[in-house]
């Protein structure tokens, strides 16, 4: 576990304010165009750092102390990232939820964790006042905006305010300080608890893996990866799209602003990189001045990787970070390498590599087990290039869900003064002591003949040259599993009768019994559109598919 050592993520913010105080710190877009040029709201590191103490202060006055849980629901922009410097500084546990996750999960959410206050946009006061019996806590509130029929501060007053010789309290880094909630894209979202310490040791592990320097600039399709570009001394650029479906963005929201501020890093879910490079390489448009794209949240297809270093500095590649919200980074993996050696084993069915660990990572392959694993010493290691289940021990490591606490003995092993993370992943490390990824563990299939694992199936049918991308699912008893196939065309190979339908679903079965990895494969469905993750818009919804499957499994066809 992380030491007491006084730590704050946000104090690196004032070091750049520092260094740099007139460098652009955020821009966000605005809707006011001029002469065909989008214009922009903007502050500097200085503005940003004088606005979040000024913030924190407020946050004290209002009856914030270290340690109360409030919840963030604050817009992608210059007032989401003063908060989130404001609560880190003022020793405020930020909630921070995913809206695109659906209002019910939302409010779930929210209930389980019980905040003692909001900050938030209108319309999520709105909610939370009709909802008031479902929140008794949350009595320190604060609006971004229009304050409308309930009391409170606005963010507004709290910046009107002196400082009046205000102190920062000091944070240690096993204080808690912010819970992060998961997808549930295999099960409840659970409330993840980070403290400080994970917070910083993220900022300094992936400052130096990607070589970040002070002084670029960065366009986050995603807002979690904004939030501590500024204590990195990065300008971040804030792009206009709608976070929670980046596959529908529109290209030229991300290329031209990269243009107008020269931008050097970008991060985007692999959905939204598909949906930028295939509008490069329709319209012959490049991105020079990129040179780090970071993408993350499901593997990344070869095909995506090629067009998005096709269109970017001749010098530049594509980054792969592996993770999770429970611990991220874990490792990393280059385009190059993905295109000059990896990809042509993915594609026979070696899984996806993911690449080496991140310097402070320790991590253990060990037996698949579906249930808790009390002591270090029961995590039996298995060999290399044998497919298990990997656990991950380090600074950025989580110790805790705070919600859905259920899910502790499950996924936490605790080793003294060490607390090992169950990452629910399926693969092997090779003899570089690369990861390899062959699937979620809760996504296996679990047949009479032995279990089938999905990344390296699915891998043989998405090499047909109809196939988009597939998910394998299991119909039946555990034990007895029948494996389905669920295959989605690319839009222009979709079948448009049941005549073609058959003919696809003939050749896929044809490639099933060819590779021993996908012989017991009977049956081949055809899906129009895959569901996927509200996060990246890239990751499989497997559960949905199972529901799907077994009800196309077994009603009879009339």
């Amino acid at each position: 576990m992380p030491t007491a050592d006084p730590v704050n993520v946000a104090w690196r913010l004032r070091q750049t304010a520092e260094a740099n105080p007139h460098g652009l710190g955020v821009a966000e877009p605005l809707k006011k165009w001029i002469e065909g040029k989008r214009q922009y709201n903007r502050v500097s590191f200085q503005e940003l750092d004088d606005d979040s103490t000024l913030l924190a202060a407020g946050l004290h006055a209002a009856g914030a102390k270290p340690g109360t849980r409030m919840a963030l629901m604050v817009r992608p922009g210059i007032d989401f990232i003063s908060c989130v410097f404001a609560m880190l500084k003022a020793g405020v546990v930020m909630v921070l939820i995913d809206p695109g996750m659906g209002r019910k999960n939302m409010l779930k959410c929210l209930e389980e964790v019980q905040p003692e206050g909001f900050v938030a946009i209108p319309l999520a006061h709105a909610m939370r006042v009709l909802m008031k019996r479902r929140f008794p806590k949350a009595k320190i509130n604060v609006t971004v905006g229009r304050r409308w029929f309930w009391g409170g501060w606005t963010i507004k007053q709290l910046r009107n305010r002196k400082l009046d010789n205000w102190q920062l309290p000091q944070t240690l880094a096993t204080d808690p300080a912010a819970i992060i909630f998961t997808t549930g894209s295999t099960g409840p979202p659970k409330g993840v608890l980070y403290r400080h310490g994970n917070f910083y040791h993220q900022v300094t592990e992936i400052q130096a893996r990607y070589d970040i320097q002070p002084g670029e600039t960065d366009l986050p399709g995603f807002p979690l990866f904004a939030l501590f570009n500024c204590a990195m001394g990065v300008s971040t650029v804030i792009p206009d799209m709608d976070p929670t479906r980046p596959a529908e963005v529109n290209p030229r929201n991300i290329i031209d602003p990269v243009a107008d501020f020269e931008i050097s890093q970008a991060f985007g879910s692999p959905a939204l990189w598909n949906t930028v490079s295939r509008y490069c390489e329709a319209n012959e448009v490049t991105m020079p001045t990129l040179k780090r794209v970071l993408s993350a949240g499901a593997p990344v297809p070869p095909h995506v990787i090629q067009r998005v270093r096709n269109s970017i500095a001749p010098d530049g590649d594509i980054h792969t970070p592996y993770g999770a919200t429970e611990s991220l980074p874990v490792a990393s993996i280059s385009g190059s390498e993905v295109l000059g050696e990896t990809a042509a084993q993915t594609k026979i069915g070696k899984g996806v590599c993911v690449g080496a660990k991140f310097p402070g990572i320790q991590w253990r392959v060990i037996n698949i087990d579906d249930g808790p694993i009390e002591k270090l010493v029961d995590a039996k290691e298995v060999a290399r290039g044998q497919i298990g289940e990997l656990m991950v021990q380090g600074d950025v490591v989580t110790w805790q869900y705070v919600t859905r606490t259920d899910a502790n003995p499950l996924h936490k092993i605790y080793d003294d003064e060490k607390v090992w993370h169950r990452m629910g992943d399926v693969g092997y490390l090779d003899d570089q002591d690369r990861f390899w990824f062959c699937g979620r563990k809760a996504h296996r299939i679990r047949a009479a003949e032995g279990d089938m694992f999905t990344i390296p199936c699915e891998a043989i049918f998405n090499e047909h040259q109809h196939v988009y991308r597939s998910a394998l699912v299991g119909v039946g008893e555990i034990g007895k599993e029948k494996p389905v196939l669920i295959a989605e065309p690319w839009p222009e190979h979709r079948p448009q009768n049941e005549s073609e339908k058959q003919i696809l679903q003939n050749e896929l079965l044809e490639l099933a019994q060819s590779n021993p990895l996908t012989a017991a494969i009977e049956t081949i469905l055809i899906h129009k559109s895959l569901p996927v993750d509200i996060r990246h818009n890239s990751k499989i919804f497997r559960e949905q598919l199972k529901t799907w499957a077994t009800s196309e499994f077994t009603t009879p066809k009339t």
